[in-house]
């Protein structure tokens, strides 16, 4: 069984800055992307960014310039490095990983964001 934990959430000002990081664990034969995902209260999830085999990187036009996604291979750990901080960035960030082949996708439990203005 594959498990994804997050941890970095937290309570931030604007203009400040999180990191989050996500931990795949279990039979994970290869990854085939891994990526952030958010949800505000009332909206529906949405992509953030995301990292693929390669290495090659999607992000959505809202976090452009202020977000950088990156991965540890070897942990099998992504990253999401948040900079200048929105209050509309206020959401609970959900860590998605992709297997490699099958495209089955596992998600992590979620974790809080919140950006005060």
């Amino acid at each position: 069984q594959v498990q994804l934990v997050e941890s970095g959430g937290g309570l931030v000002q604007a203009g400040g800055s999180l990191r989050l990081s996500c931990a795949a664990s279990g039979s994970i034969f290869s990854i085939n992307s891994m990526g952030w995902y958010r949800q505000a209260p009332g909206k529906e999830r949405e992509l953030v960014a995301e990292i693929a085999r390669g290495g090659s990187t999607n992000y959505a036009d809202s976090v452009k310039g202020r977000f950088t996604i990156s991965t540890d291979n070897a942990k099998r750990t992504v990253y999401l490095q948040m900079n200048s901080l929105k209050p509309e960035d206020t959401a609970v960030y959900y860590c998605r990983l992709v297997v490699f082949l099958t495209l089955r996708n596992y998600w992590g439990q979620g974790t809080q964001v919140t950006v005060s203005s």
